[in-house]
This record gives structure tokens, C-alpha cells and sequence, in this order.
């Protein structure tokens, strides 16, 4: 099965780097998925979860925005800031989650943008740890 390099960055560390077969992340404009050989891409990521693959099993990271390059030889990702799911506290995200919404509620729609990405961030740490408690134990 063929396989690319795969790098996410924040300013602080490496979170990942391995070689895999497919990365599906969010970009811009929804879902963007990257298989071996695919085209040079840069695009702007918005907070999401994002899925790796390698051989049958998938890991998801929680971004909270950057960008992704699609390189001849790698595919890099510099994130604003990235959680693997055993890292996520998911009291800190559910506290950072009622806080946006009650920030919302008291305006209206689309005038606060940081309360709006504040809430988009920890809709996708809680996701991420989610899929994390669901997985059946003796998977990766």
C-alpha cells in the first residue's frame, strides 16, 4: 500500500510525523482528503478533527487551525495548535465550550469571530477525545 510522509507542526513541537497512507483534514471550503501522489496543494485548515491512516488503523488529532502543503515528497501541516486525543482535557474543552456559547447567545449571529473559532476549537478536541473513549479496547 503506497505511503507518503506526513508532518504536523505547531510552533512548540512535532506533534506527528510517520509515514501514512491517507489524511483527511478540514480545509476552507469542507473535507479535504490527501492519498499518495497527490497534486501540490497549499490551503488554510479550519479547526477540525483531523484523520490519519496507516495500514488498516486511523488516529484523529484535534487542530485548531493553519495551514497544510501538499509537497512532491511530504505533506506538512503547521498547525496553530494540535492535541493527540489522550492529551485532550475534556473538562478544559467542555468549560472553553459553555463559555463560547453563553458568548454567543448574548450577540448576534456572526458578530463575535473569536467566541465563533473559540467554540469551533473545543466542538473538535471534544470530538477527537470522543472517538477516543469509543474506540473498542485492543484497537490502536
Amino acid at each position: 500500500m503506497a505511503t507518503f510522509r506526513l508532518e504536523v507542526v505547531t510552533a512548540e513541537r512535532m506533534v506527528f510525523a510517520d509515514d501514512v497512507n491517507e489524511v483527511v483534514a478540514w480545509g476552507m471550503e469542507g473535507q479535504l482528503g490527501i492519498l499518495p501522489h497527490h497534486a501540490p496543494l497549499m490551503t488554510m485548515l479550519q479547526p477540525g478533527d483531523l484523520l490519519i491512516k496507516k495500514d488498516n488503523e486511523e488516529e484523529y488529532l484535534a487542530i485548531s487551525g493553519g495551514f497544510l502543503e501538499v509537497r512532491p515528497d511530504k505533506v506538512i501541516i503547521l498547525a496553530d495548535a494540535s492535541e493527540r486525543a489522550e492529551e485532550i482535557d475534556v473538562a478544559r474543552a467542555e468549560a472553553a465550550k459553555r463559555r463560547a456559547e453563553a458568548t454567543l447567545k448574548e450577540r448576534p449571529p456572526g458578530v463575535d469571530a473569536a467566541a465563533e473559532a473559540a467554540l469551533r476549537r473545543s466542538l473538535a478536541r471534544l470530538k477527537v477525545a470522543e472517538r477516543r473513549r469509543r474506540k473498542p479496547r485492543g484497537t490502536a
